[in-house]
């Protein structure tokens, strides 16, 4: 690619990710456009469909999340690398509003451009469980698609104004339900307060 088209492809992302921080993840393409100052049609030629756009954003993303999940398969506490992976995984994902619906979506839809960075993302995490299982520190009846539910769920309660102010102790909850009780008690120090509404 040449620079001045890189130039303007990453131009395009950097508007694209305030845009759909703002507004959330159906934000208009044509306002996009209209903010990084192109015709739509410039856009579209980078960017052919809304998946593609949000999948050249998040990619980045899926990459240092997927990553850290391999770095912490060496923590000394599988039960404590699970629920941090998971921690930062939640709180990626609320970042661009509505993105964990079409993640939901694009798991199961091997044509979408989210798919296959979705299905590696769900790898990681489902590497970061079986560890915590295999150390009888995390409950052996979920899957790796179980937990990736999960973190749709949590990712779903953060979009949620009314419910925002919750997401963290019911994080809390769903990891000590993840977690078994020996686990539980190691992460104990680490949980943030009950938020009161």
């Amino acid at each position: 690619m040449r620079a001045d088209a890189r130039k303007n492809r990453d131009h395009l992302l950097a508007v694209a990710g305030t845009a759909i921080a703002e507004q959330g993840v159906d934000v208009s393409l044509r306002d996009i456009a209209r903010r990084a100052d192109v015709g739509l049609a410039t856009l579209l030629r980078h960017f052919p469909t809304r998946e593609a756009l949000l999948d050249a954003l998040l990619h980045t993303s899926f990459n240092e999340l997927t990553a850290k999940a391999g770095a912490l398969e060496t923590d000394d506490s599988p039960g404590d690398a699970l629920v941090s992976w998971l921690r930062d995984c939640v709180g990626w994902t609320t970042e661009y509003r509505g993105a964990v619906v079409l993640m939901a979506a694009a798991i199961e839809d091997p044509k979408s451009a989210l798919h296959t960075s979705c299905v590696t993302l769900r790898a990681a995490g489902a590497r970061l469980l079986t560890r915590a299982q295999a150390a009888g520190m995390a409950r052996t009846d979920i899957d790796g698609a179980d937990l990736f539910a999960l973190v749709e769920a949590l990712a779903w309660l953060g979009d949620q104004r009314s419910l925002a102010p919750r997401a963290d102790h019911l994080f809390d909850v769903v990891a000590s339900a993840i977690l078994t009780s020996t686990a539980s008690s190691d992460t104990e120090g680490e949980r943030r307060p009950r938020a009161r509404s």
